[in-house]
């Protein structure tokens, strides 16, 4: 009886192991569960900050999380610009080259960790995890609180490059995670909601992108901006039940289809991150091309609010 007993902690140890050291975490990991993860042969730490928060390699190299792969959001390609329009995601073969060239196959874990500097730069790490959500790559978590959470919460810091070697990722396309201009032109008939994730300022149409055409919002969205997720000045998303508070506003049915957009795709990530991966609403996409592509053209209309209806009603009748 001892020996099946020992056997059968044994055993019961040998699954509890294994299943730990290939679990996906939650879609955002604490930086005491990353000290205690850090050496996982399976688990990268990808480092992606960038000219948003005012970072680039010199800042990584000055100081990191050890072990930590670099690559820059807004520098090495994870939104490209396409017939004009920035922040358009990427060719797959593209995005396959460039995770694989981090050191980062199928099998891994990856912790995206932004700057930690404030709610813009959160979305450098949403972005880059809906990328990865996008290629079928399921596991993958953003370290809440990014960097600067890291180096509050007394974590290591190593100093220099890490060169990554070269792996094999290969992509599982979702299309049904990506909103086109097509079927953005199609929200039109109730069956979508189309949910705004930029500041209040434009999308009431007092401020506008630079590469936008003109101000305003698509016809018929809710206004759920992306910084009412995130502690202010931090990277440090707000719990759960926060997060459902602040969607409940919004009045969004759960079962609806929900279209995720802001000027170029980056602020929407925050808020698809919010109401696919924190809020349980399992049909929510993200639109890269947002209001710099659908403010292209002329013929498509606008709403503003100082206008109230003026350029719907001039779209339907002219």
């Amino acid at each position: 009886m001892n020996t099946l007993i020992r056997f059968g902690f044994s055993l019961l140890a040998a699954v509890t192991l294994a299943t730990t050291a290939g679990a996906a975490p939650g879609p955002l990991v604490e930086s005491d569960w990353l000290k205690d993860n850090l050496q996982r042969d399976d688990l990268v730490v990808l480092d992606v900050r960038s000219a948003i928060d005012g970072t680039d390699r010199g800042g990584f190299e000055s100081g990191h999380i050890p072990g930590a792969v670099y690559s820059s959001y807004t520098g090495d390609q994870w939104r490209v610009s396409e017939n004009g329009v920035p922040g358009k995601l990427p060719p797959v073969q593209s995005l396959e080259s460039l995770i694989s060239g981090l050191g980062i196959d199928n099998q891994d874990t990856v912790v995206v960790v932004p700057a930690g500097v404030g709610e813009t730069d959160f979305g450098s790490a949403a972005r880059v995890y809906w990328t990865f959500k996008v290629l079928g790559h399921d596991r993958v978590t953003i370290l809440n609180g990014g960097h600067a959470g890291w180096v509050e919460t007394g974590g290591e810091i190593e100093k220099g490059w890490n060169a990554p070697q070269n792996a094999s990722f290969q992509a599982d396309f979702r299309p049904e995670l990506l909103a086109t201009l097509e079927e953005v032109k199609q929200a039109g008939d109730g069956s979508t909601a189309l949910v705004d994730a930029r500041p209040e300022p434009f999308f009431e149409g007092d401020k506008k992108h630079p590469a936008a055409r003109a101000a305003g919002t698509i016809p018929g969205a809710v206004n759920l901006p992306h910084e009412v997720f995130v502690q202010k000045g931090t990277a440090r998303f707000i719990d759960t039940a926060a997060v459902e508070s602040r969607i409940a506003e919004a009045e969004l049915d759960k079962d609806a289809s929900i279209v995720s957009f802001c000027n170029t795709g980056h602020w929407a990530a925050t808020t698809w991150f919010a109401l696919s991966e924190i809020g349980g609403y399992s049909n929510v996409t993200l639109y890269d091309g947002s209001m710099v592509e659908w403010s292209a053209d002329e013929s498509r209309p606008l709403q503003v609010a100082k206008r109230g209806l003026s350029r719907i009603l001039d779209y339907f009748t002219n």
